[in-house]
């Protein structure tokens, strides 16, 4: 005869684990999204072999000691094992299990230049280069599927961490965005991470008035002075009307993390001011809202 359950456990019911699959190239920064996530309360696994990931969802709602927050670091150093990713999340899908892909990627000089400084050995290949174009390879499908790219290659350590917790530390609404505005310079290159990114080159430039050109982005006199053109009362305008048709379609489509990257050509003084200003606007909405100065220290 099948033993009867006892009342309290008929009763439970486990809940959906928060599942974080944090990946991408080595060197990019998957330690420290890592700690961060660890930080933040998540029951953080290092490179587990992707055939295990199952078995963790059965782990994380055993009665009495469910794990609300799982985050699985997935790398190349997997070998053979990496070739199962995608079949251990068509699995998860299939249990209904959520998840969310982080992509920490970074431009291959940078890449190039923390290999030498700590001395490591490529995980594919003996030549640096080498390794990292046969990962880029490897890793394209996640980084397409990924939910949150984060790009390293002007960030720090501490800004790194930053972002995590500003990604992470506000999740309790699925429904509602992180959203990171960017203000950046093209002569210093575009932001990798980027969903959207807005040219302001064609807004007059502070950068030629003598009085201005030392003054940063931040400082009242150049937002004054930004704000105060015809141009950018009508791009905001026409911002505007945009924002009102593609943020309710990323809410629709449940869309988790939006970057937004406003670029002039410095980086200094029309993208910041404009960076803060569709910030502003963008918390109008209710959206949770970070901003990243990221060229503003640079000349």
């Amino acid at each position: 005869m099948a033993r009867a359950l006892p009342k309290e456990e008929e009763a439970f019911e486990p809940e959906t684990p928060d599942f974080t699959i944090v990946t991408g190239l080595s060197g990019a920064g998957r330690s420290e999204v890592a700690n961060a996530l660890e930080d933040l309360g998540y029951f953080v696994v290092d490179n587990l072999p992707p055939s295990l990931m199952p078995k963790m969802v059965e782990l994380a709602v055993v009665p009495g000691q469910e794990i609300k927050h799982i985050a699985l670091v997935v790398d190349v150093r997997g070998g053979t094992y990496f070739d199962q990713v995608s079949e251990a999340l068509r699995d998860l899908a299939r249990r209904g299990i959520e998840y969310r892909i982080v992509f920490l990627t970074a431009s291959d000089d940078v890449l190039i230049r923390r290999f030498e400084a700590t001395k490591r050995k490529h995980p594919l290949a003996d030549r640096v280069l080498d390794g990292i174009s046969k990962e880029r390879a490897v890793l394209e499908s996640l980084r397409e599927a990924a939910d949150l790219v984060i790009d390293t290659s002007n960030m720090t350590v501490h800004e790194l961490r930053d972002r995590v917790v500003a990604s992470f530390s506000a999740q309790s609404r699925e429904e509602r965005m992180q959203t990171t505005v960017v203000s950046f310079g093209y002569k210093h290159g575009l932001p990798l991470d980027s969903d959207m990114v807005l040219d302001i080159r064609f807004l007059p430039n502070p950068y030629w008035i003598d009085d201005l050109r030392p003054l940063p982005g931040t400082d009242r006199r150049i937002r004054d002075y930004v704000m105060g053109q015809a141009e950018t009362t009508d791009f905001m305008k026409r911002l505007d009307t945009l924002l009102d048709g593609v943020v309710p379609g990323f809410l629709h489509e449940g869309k988790r993390y939006l970057t937004i990257a406003i670029g002039c050509t410095g980086g200094r003084h029309r993208s910041v001011v404009l960076a803060e200003a569709i910030a502003e606007s963008l918390r109008r909405r209710g959206l949770n809202v970070a901003v990243r100065h990221r060229d503003l220290e640079r000349e």
